[in-house]
């Protein structure tokens, strides 16, 4: 049988990697005092598509059930969690997972995440321990080189609300900033008439590059005090970052997402090496008002298989392989535990030439079984 377009099986190294993704990322949400918490694989669809989230149903994969109601197989994990801790009393802020999405406007339809969600915290506190979880849990993989992005999606509604346009232009506008599509975000903002804000989002796309040009927009923002108070937060958050290390900080001011729940700051990170993105998140409090609940909330959703891709392999142990029957499988075994820390597998034909280092096999010395290597 074939698989379905997408769909792909794995083998040997790649799931060893993702394996102790996995692990390091459970070691290091047990140190911080994180709650692991699981959702359905299955959840309705509605969940995700309505007004407060506003994914679309054509990336999902879905089908009807008994009742004629839309299932999907879950496209996301914040908004799961919301559901989850909106229906039943909980005292944990702190709360871990790990496990899959699905999405068809992803390559692959299934990719594998880690994460942190963290409700009713104060805002500093939460965004800090987000990005120093990231710190800790690279640090343990060993993976170095990785620069982080700040943005605030506050920049950008505060911008948009002074303007005059329908829902569907707001959209459009949003799915022009998020790409980078500079004439066509002056082109939609400028519908609204306001040719002074169409200017200011459309300048917004260039507004990314070293954390001190934040600078620039303090001294440009200096009688705007809403948009005043968004770079002051960001650049606390940045300095306690830089604080404990981590000294590749960015900005990003025209960063949006195109999920409209997010309301605050927002972060990436990326590989130098590479410039793949290894995670992501930000600030959501809105989201929790579709399951009427008022809170603060904030997370950060790491790529499980990109890190695994970025592990360096460690040297393997050697491999030995003894050649046993039905006479010597015990023997086999109990001489297992004289090559500790090596790879040891018992066979009872001899190996392909090359596929092990060592080879053994018994033989009947005085009534004894004894091993020789061949």
């Amino acid at each position: 049988m074939f698989l379905p377009e997408g769909s792909q099986d794995e083998m040997g190294t790649v799931v060893k990697n993702r394996a102790t993704v996995f692990e390091m990322f459970r070691r290091t949400a047990e140190k911080r005092n994180y709650t692991e918490i699981s959702t359905p694989l299955v959840e309705y669809a509605d969940t995700f598509t309505n007004e407060k989230v506003g994914m679309k149903l054509q990336n999902m994969l879905k089908w009807f059930d008994s009742r004629g109601q839309i299932e999907v197989l879950r496209p996301d994990w914040t908004t799961s969690i919301a559901r989850a801790l909106s229906q039943k009393p909980f005292r944990a802020c702190k709360w871990a997972y790990q496990g899959s999405v699905f999405r068809m406007d992803t390559p692959g339809l299934e990719s594998r995440q880690v994460g942190i969600e963290m409700v009713d915290l104060p805002e500093l506190l939460g965004e800090g321990e987000c990005l120093f979880f990231a710190h800790d849990f690279f640090n343990r993989l060993g993976v170095t080189g990785v620069m982080v992005e700040l943005g605030h999606a506050g920049i950008f509604e505060e911008l948009v609300a002074r303007l005059n346009l329908e829902d569907g232009q707001v959209d459009r506008l949003r799915g022009a900033m998020h790409d980078k599509r500079k004439d066509e975000v002056f082109e939609i903002a400028s519908l609204s008439g306001n040719a002074k804000i169409a200017a200011e989002l459309a300048g917004l796309v260039d507004a990314y590059g070293p954390f001190e040009m934040i600078r620039t927009f303090q001294e440009r923002w200096k009688t705007e005090p809403a948009l005043s108070d968004m770079l002051i937060h960001i650049e606390k958050l940045g300095k306690i970052c830089m604080a404990v290390g981590m000294e590749d900080i960015m900005i990003d001011l025209g960063r949006v997402k195109n999920l409209p729940y997010y309301t605050g700051i927002l972060f990436r990170g990326f590989l130098k090496q590479t410039g793949a993105s290894c995670f992501s998140g930000g600030r959501y409090d809105k989201l929790y008002e579709q399951f009427h609940r008022q809170t603060t909330a904030v997370g950060i959703a790491f790529d499980a298989d990109m890190l695994a891709e970025e592990l360096v392999q460690e040297e393997k142990p050697e491999k030995i392989c003894i050649i046993a029957g039905e006479e010597t499988l015990a023997e086999a075994e109990k001489l297992r535990a004289a090559y500790d820390g090596k790879i040891v597998d018992i066979r009872f034909a001899p190996p392909a030439e090359g596929e092990f280092s060592k080879v053994l096999k018994f033989k009947n010395v005085g009534g004894h079984w004894e091993a020789e290597e061949i």
